[in-house]
C-alpha cells in the first residue's frame, strides 16, 4: 500500500513535465537537423570546407525555439518561460564556444594530411618539396620552453612568496607595480631585450642559440607567475598559518607545509597557463633564436628551431608547391594545441596528487 501510494505521488509531481532527457534530446537533434541543411546548401552552392559554425549555431537557434513550443504544449506558458531563459543561456554559452570549436575544427581538419611518423621523426634538413617533418621544431620548442620554466617558475613562486607573506612598504608596492607593467610588455620587445643583452655579454651582433629565448620567454612567463600563485596564496585561510604557529613552526616551515601544499592546485594551473602563453611565441624567437633546418640539442649553441617560428616560416617561405608547405604549417599548428593540451593535463593531475586531501 505504500508502495503505490509513493508511486502515486511521485506520478502526481512529473504528470505534465517533460522528461529530464528532453532539452539533450532535442539540442543534439537540432544540430543533427542544422547540420544536414548546411551540408544540403553548400552541396548546391560553391564547394569549400564544411561550415561547423553555421551548424551549430542554427541548430542552438532551433533548439531554442522546439523546446519553448513543446514546454508550452506540455508543461504551460510559466514552465515554457523558464525553459526559455534556460535556453538563451545554453545559446550565449554555446556563442562564446563558437571561435573555439571554429579555431579547433579547422586546424584539425588541414593538420591531420600530415600527421603521420614521418612528420614526427624527420626534420627539414635537405628537404625542398614533399616528405620532411618538425622533429627539430618540437625538440626545439620543448627544450626552450622547458628551460623558460625552470627560470621562471622558482623566481615567480618565491616573488608571489614574498610579496603575500612578507612584503610590505615601499618596495612591494614597487614589485607589484613592475610586475603590472611587465605583464603588458609586447613579446617581440622581450626578444629584443634577448639579443640585445648577450650581444653585449658575447660581443656577438649575430648571435643566436637556444637559450636565448628561453630568457626571452622567461620574462613573458614571470608576471604570469607571479600574479596567479599570489592570488591563489591570498586564498589560504590566515586560519591555517594561525594554527601553524601555535605548534611552534617557524613561518618558513609553514609557507612550505601549510600555505604552498593548500595553494597547489591553484599554483599548477597559473604555472600551466604561462606555459601556454608562452610556447606559441613566434617574434622573440625568431629574433634570438633564429632557425634552422636541423637537429640541434644544445641550448648554448647555433640557431635552433621552434614550432611557431616553424609554422610561420612554412607559411611565408613556401616553395613551389605550395600546398606541400601549407600541410606542413597546419599540422605544427596542430601538434602545438595538442602540447598544449597534454600541459594541461599534467597539470591537473600535479594539483589532483599534490593538493590536501580534506576529510569528511
Amino acid at each position: 500500500m505504500a508502495t503505490t501510494t509513493a508511486a502515486g505521488i511521485a506520478n502526481s509531481l512529473t504528470t505534465g513535465r517533460l522528461p529530464r532527457w528532453t532539452p539533450w534530446a532535442l539540442l543534439a537533434g537540432s544540430w543533427i537537423v542544422a547540420g544536414l541543411i548546411v551540408a544540403l546548401v553548400q552541396a548546391a552552392g560553391e564547394p569549400g570546407d564544411y561550415n561547423i559554425v553555421g551548424a551549430i549555431f542554427f541548430g542552438t537557434i532551433l533548439f531554442d525555439l522546439a523546446i519553448v513550443v513543446l514546454s508550452a504544449l506540455i508543461e504551460g506558458s510559466r514552465q515554457a518561460r523558464d525553459r526559455l531563459v534556460t535556453s538563451l543561456v545554453v545559446t550565449a554559452f554555446v556563442i562564446a564556444l563558437l571561435p573555439l570549436v571554429s579555431l579547433l575544427f579547422t586546424v584539425v581538419l588541414n593538420g591531420l594530411p600530415r600527421f603521420d611518423i614521418q612528420f614526427f621523426s624527420s626534420s627539414m634538413r635537405n628537404v625542398v618539396g614533399e616528405g620532411g617533418g618538425a622533429l627539430h621544431a618540437i625538440t626545439g620548442t620543448l627544450l626552450i620552453t622547458g628551460m623558460a620554466a625552470l627560470i621562471s617558475i622558482p623566481v615567480g613562486l618565491l616573488t608571489a612568496i614574498y610579496l603575500v607573506e612578507y612584503g610590505r612598504g615601499r618596495l612591494a608596492a614597487a614589485i607589484t607595480f613592475f610586475v603590472d607593467v611587465m605583464t603588458g610588455i609586447p613579446s617581440i620587445v622581450a626578444g629584443l631585450f634577448a639579443y640585445a643583452l648577450f650581444s653585449l655579454l658575447f660581443s656577438d651582433p649575430g648571435i643566436r642559440f637556444g637559450f636565448g629565448g628561453s630568457v626571452a620567454l622567461s620574462l613573458l612567463m614571470i608576471p604570469v607567475v607571479v600574479r596567479s600563485s599570489e592570488e591563489m596564496l591570498k586564498i589560504v585561510p590566515n586560519e591555517l598559518r594561525e594554527a601553524s604557529y601555535a605548534l611552534g613552526v617557524p613561518k618558513w616551515l609553514t609557507i612550505v607545509k601549510v600555505v604552498i601544499p593548500t595553494a597547489i592546485a591553484g599554483i599548477a594551473t597559473g604555472v600551466t597557463l604561462s606555459i601556454s602563453r608562452v610556447i606559441g611565441e613566434t617574434a622573440p624567437l625568431l629574433i634570438i633564436c633564429g632557425f634552422t633546418t636541423s637537429m640541434n640539442y644544445n641550448l648554448f649553441a647555433d640557431r635552433m628551431m621552434t614550432l611557431p617560428v616553424f609554422v610561420y616560416n612554412q607559411y611565408a617561405n613556401p616553395g613551389t608547391d605550395v600546398q606541400v608547405y601549407l600541410d606542413r604549417a597546419w599540422t605544427g599548428a596542430f601538434t602545438l594545441i595538442l602540447i598544449v593540451m597534454a600541459l594541461n593535463l599534467i597539470a591537473r593531475l600535479v594539483a589532483k596528487i599534490f593538493s590536501p586531501k580534506l576529510g569528511r
